[in-house]
Protein backbone atom coordinates (compact mmCIF):
# COMPACT_ATOMS: atom_id res chain seq x y z
CA UNK A 1 0.00 0.00 0.00
CA UNK A 2 1.47 3.40 -0.62
CA UNK A 3 1.76 6.38 1.16
CA UNK A 4 -0.13 8.73 -0.12
CA UNK A 5 0.24 12.92 -0.94
CA UNK A 6 -2.65 15.18 -1.27
CA UNK A 7 -2.56 17.44 -4.54
CA UNK A 8 -3.91 20.48 -2.59
CA UNK A 9 -5.70 22.43 -5.26
CA UNK A 10 -6.16 25.27 -3.18
CA UNK A 11 -2.51 25.54 -2.01
CA UNK A 12 -1.51 25.44 -5.44
CA UNK A 13 -4.27 28.10 -6.80
CA UNK A 14 -3.29 30.47 -3.70
CA UNK A 15 0.58 30.80 -5.18
CA UNK A 16 -0.72 30.45 -8.98
CA UNK A 17 -3.08 33.82 -8.03
CA UNK A 18 -0.44 35.82 -6.03
CA UNK A 19 1.61 35.59 -9.48
CA UNK A 20 -1.81 36.72 -11.47
CA UNK A 21 -2.41 39.37 -8.61
CA UNK A 22 1.41 40.70 -9.41
CA UNK A 23 0.49 40.62 -13.14
CA UNK A 24 -2.55 42.55 -13.11
CA UNK A 25 -1.00 45.32 -11.08
CA UNK A 26 1.66 45.80 -14.30
CA UNK A 27 -1.04 45.65 -16.71
CA UNK A 28 -2.58 48.35 -14.31
CA UNK A 29 0.00 50.17 -13.84
CA UNK A 30 1.15 50.24 -17.63
CA UNK A 31 -2.72 50.61 -19.52
CA UNK A 32 -4.52 53.05 -16.46
CA UNK A 33 -6.81 49.92 -16.17
CA UNK A 34 -6.39 46.21 -14.64
CA UNK A 35 -8.15 42.71 -16.53
CA UNK A 36 -12.14 42.75 -16.88
CA UNK A 37 -13.75 39.90 -16.76
CA UNK A 38 -17.70 39.13 -17.53
CA UNK A 39 -19.76 35.92 -16.69
CA UNK A 40 -22.92 35.34 -17.98
CA UNK A 41 -25.57 33.61 -16.18
CA UNK A 42 -28.66 32.67 -17.96
CA UNK A 43 -31.45 31.24 -15.86
CA UNK A 44 -31.47 30.14 -11.49
CA UNK A 45 -29.53 27.12 -11.53
CA UNK A 46 -27.87 27.13 -8.33
CA UNK A 47 -24.99 25.35 -8.75
CA UNK A 48 -24.38 27.70 -11.86
CA UNK A 49 -24.77 30.70 -9.51
CA UNK A 50 -22.11 29.48 -7.08
CA UNK A 51 -20.02 28.94 -9.69
CA UNK A 52 -20.11 32.10 -10.53
CA UNK A 53 -20.23 33.72 -7.90
CA UNK A 54 -17.06 32.23 -6.61
CA UNK A 55 -15.40 33.53 -10.01
CA UNK A 56 -16.28 36.54 -9.13
CA UNK A 57 -14.95 37.20 -5.83
CA UNK A 58 -12.13 35.43 -7.31
CA UNK A 59 -11.59 38.31 -9.72
CA UNK A 60 -11.52 40.77 -6.75
CA UNK A 61 -9.42 39.02 -5.02
CA UNK A 62 -6.55 38.96 -7.69
CA UNK A 63 -7.58 42.70 -8.91
CA UNK A 64 -9.59 42.58 -11.78
CA UNK A 65 -12.99 43.97 -12.58
CA UNK A 66 -15.66 41.60 -12.82
CA UNK A 67 -19.05 42.16 -14.16
CA UNK A 68 -21.79 39.96 -13.54
CA UNK A 69 -24.48 40.00 -15.99
CA UNK A 70 -28.05 37.93 -15.39
CA UNK A 71 -30.60 36.83 -17.86
CA UNK A 72 -33.89 35.00 -16.85
CA UNK A 73 -34.78 31.57 -18.13
CA UNK A 74 -37.15 33.20 -20.98
CA UNK A 75 -33.96 34.93 -22.84
CA UNK A 76 -34.15 33.43 -26.07
CA UNK A 77 -30.99 32.32 -28.14
CA UNK A 78 -31.59 35.14 -30.63
CA UNK A 79 -31.62 37.90 -27.59
CA UNK A 80 -28.46 35.72 -25.69
CA UNK A 81 -26.67 35.79 -29.50
CA UNK A 82 -27.24 39.76 -29.02
CA UNK A 83 -25.58 39.86 -25.84
CA UNK A 84 -22.78 37.65 -26.72
CA UNK A 85 -22.29 40.19 -29.74
CA UNK A 86 -22.21 43.21 -27.50
CA UNK A 87 -19.77 41.63 -25.28
CA UNK A 88 -17.23 40.64 -28.15
CA UNK A 89 -16.99 45.10 -29.49
CA UNK A 90 -16.89 46.15 -25.92
CA UNK A 91 -12.97 47.10 -26.20
CA UNK A 92 -13.07 47.09 -22.01
CA UNK A 93 -13.73 43.55 -21.55
CA UNK A 94 -10.84 41.66 -22.10
CA UNK A 95 -13.08 38.23 -21.70
CA UNK A 96 -15.82 36.62 -20.91
CA UNK A 97 -17.62 33.34 -20.32
CA UNK A 98 -21.23 31.81 -20.75
CA UNK A 99 -21.95 29.59 -17.84
CA UNK A 100 -23.21 26.53 -18.57
CA UNK A 101 -25.78 24.67 -19.02
CA UNK A 102 -28.06 26.91 -20.57
CA UNK A 103 -31.92 26.29 -20.80
CA UNK A 104 -32.77 23.50 -22.74
CA UNK A 105 -34.25 26.06 -25.39
CA UNK A 106 -31.19 27.45 -25.96
CA UNK A 107 -28.10 25.96 -28.46
CA UNK A 108 -24.37 26.00 -26.39
CA UNK A 109 -22.55 25.00 -29.59
CA UNK A 110 -24.70 28.24 -31.35
CA UNK A 111 -23.63 30.59 -28.06
CA UNK A 112 -19.63 28.85 -28.00
CA UNK A 113 -19.46 29.37 -31.55
CA UNK A 114 -20.62 33.22 -31.46
CA UNK A 115 -18.11 33.96 -29.03
CA UNK A 116 -14.66 35.65 -30.54
CA UNK A 117 -11.89 33.28 -30.14
CA UNK A 118 -9.86 36.32 -28.37
CA UNK A 119 -12.38 36.41 -25.67
CA UNK A 120 -12.90 32.95 -25.07
CA UNK A 121 -11.14 32.84 -22.00
CA UNK A 122 -13.27 29.48 -21.35
CA UNK A 123 -10.90 27.79 -24.03
CA UNK A 124 -14.46 26.19 -25.52
CA UNK A 125 -14.47 27.73 -29.04
CA UNK A 126 -12.60 25.01 -32.08
CA UNK A 127 -10.31 28.38 -32.69
CA UNK A 128 -9.18 27.91 -29.14
CA UNK A 129 -9.02 23.98 -29.12
CA UNK A 130 -7.43 23.60 -32.26
CA UNK A 131 -4.60 25.95 -31.42
CA UNK A 132 -4.62 23.57 -27.96
CA UNK A 133 -4.37 20.20 -30.86
CA UNK A 134 -1.30 22.34 -32.65
CA UNK A 135 0.71 23.07 -29.60
CA UNK A 136 0.13 26.66 -30.52
CA UNK A 137 -0.51 29.97 -28.34
CA UNK A 138 -4.23 30.07 -27.06
CA UNK A 139 -6.65 29.80 -24.07
CA UNK A 140 -6.85 26.53 -22.52
CA UNK A 141 -10.08 25.15 -21.42
CA UNK A 142 -9.93 26.03 -17.77
CA UNK A 143 -10.47 22.54 -15.93
CA UNK A 144 -7.57 20.62 -18.24
CA UNK A 145 -5.39 23.68 -17.51
CA UNK A 146 -5.88 23.71 -14.31
CA UNK A 147 -5.43 20.03 -13.70
CA UNK A 148 -2.20 19.88 -15.38
CA UNK A 149 -0.83 23.61 -13.54
CA UNK A 150 -1.48 21.38 -10.20
CA UNK A 151 0.64 18.12 -11.66
CA UNK A 152 3.32 20.93 -12.33
CA UNK A 153 3.24 22.56 -9.41
CA UNK A 154 4.03 18.63 -7.18
CA UNK A 155 6.46 17.93 -9.83
CA UNK A 156 4.13 15.26 -10.40
CA UNK A 157 6.64 12.90 -12.89
CA UNK A 158 4.43 11.96 -16.48
CA UNK A 159 6.97 11.21 -19.16
CA UNK A 160 6.31 8.05 -20.42
CA UNK A 161 3.23 7.41 -18.16
CA UNK A 162 -0.15 5.29 -19.08
CA UNK A 163 -2.56 8.08 -18.39
CA UNK A 164 -5.97 6.53 -18.41
CA UNK A 165 -8.62 9.42 -18.85
CA UNK A 166 -12.39 8.22 -18.03
CA UNK A 167 -14.75 10.69 -19.65
CA UNK A 168 -14.42 12.09 -23.61
CA UNK A 169 -17.04 15.46 -22.55
CA UNK A 170 -15.10 18.36 -24.60
CA UNK A 171 -14.71 20.44 -21.69
CA UNK A 172 -12.82 17.92 -19.87
CA UNK A 173 -11.82 14.46 -20.93
CA UNK A 174 -11.13 14.94 -24.20
CA UNK A 175 -8.84 18.52 -24.13
CA UNK A 176 -6.94 16.69 -20.87
CA UNK A 177 -6.22 13.74 -23.49
CA UNK A 178 -4.90 15.63 -25.56
CA UNK A 179 -3.47 18.24 -23.33
CA UNK A 180 -1.40 14.88 -21.53
CA UNK A 181 0.16 13.54 -24.54
CA UNK A 182 1.51 16.60 -25.59
CA UNK A 183 5.47 17.02 -25.92
CA UNK A 184 5.86 18.89 -23.17
CA UNK A 185 5.66 18.67 -19.58
CA UNK A 186 3.35 17.76 -17.55
CA UNK A 187 2.83 15.18 -20.66
CA UNK A 188 4.61 13.06 -22.69
CA UNK A 189 1.77 10.28 -21.46
CA UNK A 190 0.81 7.17 -23.70
CA UNK A 191 -2.65 8.26 -23.31
CA UNK A 192 -5.92 6.20 -23.30
CA UNK A 193 -9.43 7.70 -23.28
CA UNK A 194 -11.93 5.76 -22.31
CA UNK A 195 -16.07 6.39 -22.06
CA UNK A 196 -19.15 4.51 -21.26
CA UNK A 197 -18.87 1.74 -23.92
CA UNK A 198 -15.57 0.67 -23.17
CA UNK A 199 -15.42 -3.18 -22.24
CA UNK A 200 -13.80 -4.24 -18.96
CA UNK A 201 -12.71 -0.72 -17.71
CA UNK A 202 -11.44 -1.89 -14.46
CA UNK A 203 -9.00 -4.18 -16.26
CA UNK A 204 -7.47 -0.99 -18.07
CA UNK A 205 -7.81 1.85 -15.30
CA UNK A 206 -5.47 -0.70 -13.23
CA UNK A 207 -2.91 -0.10 -16.04
CA UNK A 208 -2.83 3.47 -15.52
CA UNK A 209 -0.34 5.02 -14.17
CA UNK A 210 -2.18 8.49 -13.94
CA UNK A 211 -5.66 8.24 -13.56
CA UNK A 212 -7.57 11.29 -14.33
CA UNK A 213 -11.64 10.65 -13.48
CA UNK A 214 -13.88 12.99 -15.44
CA UNK A 215 -17.51 10.58 -16.06
CA UNK A 216 -19.91 12.59 -13.39
CA UNK A 217 -20.77 9.82 -11.47
CA UNK A 218 -20.45 9.73 -7.22
CA UNK A 219 -18.01 7.25 -6.00
CA UNK A 220 -17.53 5.52 -9.29
CA UNK A 221 -13.55 4.83 -9.00
CA UNK A 222 -12.92 2.15 -6.43
CA UNK A 223 -10.17 0.30 -4.90
CA UNK A 224 -10.12 -2.81 -7.11
CA UNK A 225 -9.90 -0.49 -10.21
CA UNK A 226 -6.79 1.62 -8.81
CA UNK A 227 -3.04 -0.22 -8.56
CA UNK A 228 -0.71 0.74 -6.25
CA UNK A 229 1.45 4.03 -6.58
CA UNK A 230 -1.07 5.57 -9.18
CA UNK A 231 -1.62 9.46 -9.16
CA UNK A 232 -5.65 9.68 -8.86
CA UNK A 233 -6.95 13.42 -10.15
CA UNK A 234 -10.93 13.50 -9.20
CA UNK A 235 -12.64 15.84 -11.56
CA UNK A 236 -16.35 15.10 -10.18
CA UNK A 237 -17.80 16.87 -7.62
CA UNK A 238 -21.69 15.84 -6.06
CA UNK A 239 -23.72 16.23 -3.30
CA UNK A 240 -24.88 13.26 -1.74
CA UNK A 241 -27.14 13.21 0.98
CA UNK A 242 -26.00 12.59 4.58
CA UNK A 243 -28.03 12.32 7.23
CA UNK A 244 -24.99 12.81 10.01
CA UNK A 245 -23.95 16.45 8.54
CA UNK A 246 -25.58 19.70 9.45
CA UNK A 247 -26.60 20.68 5.94
CA UNK A 248 -28.03 17.05 5.28
CA UNK A 249 -25.61 16.12 2.42
CA UNK A 250 -21.79 15.92 1.88
CA UNK A 251 -19.78 16.50 -1.58
CA UNK A 252 -17.49 13.44 -3.19
CA UNK A 253 -16.12 12.74 -5.86
CA UNK A 254 -15.83 10.42 -9.09
CA UNK A 255 -13.55 8.60 -6.61
CA UNK A 256 -14.12 7.11 -3.27
CA UNK A 257 -11.70 8.91 -1.68
CA UNK A 258 -11.20 6.92 1.11
CA UNK A 259 -10.49 3.52 -0.11
CA UNK A 260 -8.71 4.11 -3.44
CA UNK A 261 -6.10 7.10 -1.25
CA UNK A 262 -4.23 4.45 0.90
CA UNK A 263 -3.42 3.10 -2.55
CA UNK A 264 -2.22 6.52 -4.48
CA UNK A 265 1.22 7.95 -4.63
CA UNK A 266 -1.01 11.16 -5.36
CA UNK A 267 -4.37 11.97 -5.17
CA UNK A 268 -6.75 15.28 -5.68
CA UNK A 269 -9.57 15.23 -2.78
CA UNK A 270 -13.03 16.23 -3.05
CA UNK A 271 -13.61 19.21 -2.41
CA UNK A 272 -10.17 20.91 -2.76
CA UNK A 273 -8.56 19.63 -5.52
CA UNK A 274 -9.29 20.44 -9.07
CA UNK A 275 -11.96 22.58 -7.89
CA UNK A 276 -10.29 26.05 -7.23
CA UNK A 277 -7.71 24.98 -10.28
CA UNK A 278 -10.38 25.47 -12.20
CA UNK A 279 -11.13 29.01 -11.25
CA UNK A 280 -7.24 30.16 -11.10
CA UNK A 281 -7.03 28.66 -14.61
CA UNK A 282 -10.00 30.90 -15.88
CA UNK A 283 -8.09 34.41 -14.46
CA UNK A 284 -5.11 33.42 -16.01
CA UNK A 285 -6.29 33.06 -19.59
CA UNK A 286 -7.88 36.61 -18.57
CA UNK A 287 -4.82 38.04 -17.92
CA UNK A 288 -2.95 36.42 -20.61
CA UNK A 289 -6.28 38.34 -22.99
CA UNK A 290 -5.56 41.76 -21.40
CA UNK A 291 -1.95 41.22 -21.68
CA UNK A 292 -2.40 40.90 -25.64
Amino acid sequence: MATYQLLDGKRCGDALRAEIAKGALEVRSGRGRGPHLAAVLVGNDGASRTYVEAKVKACEEVGFRSSLITLPETTTEDDLLHRVKQLNKDKELDGFIVQLPLPEHIDADKVTLAITPDKDVDGFHPENIGRMVLGLPGFLPATPSGIVELLRHYHVETAGKHCVVIGRSHIVGTPMSILMSRNAYPGNCTVTLAHSRTKDLPTLTRQADILIAALGKPEFVTADMVKDGAVVVDVGIHRIADAARKSGFRLVGDVKFDEVAPKCSWIAPVPGGVGPMTITSLLLNTLKACQR
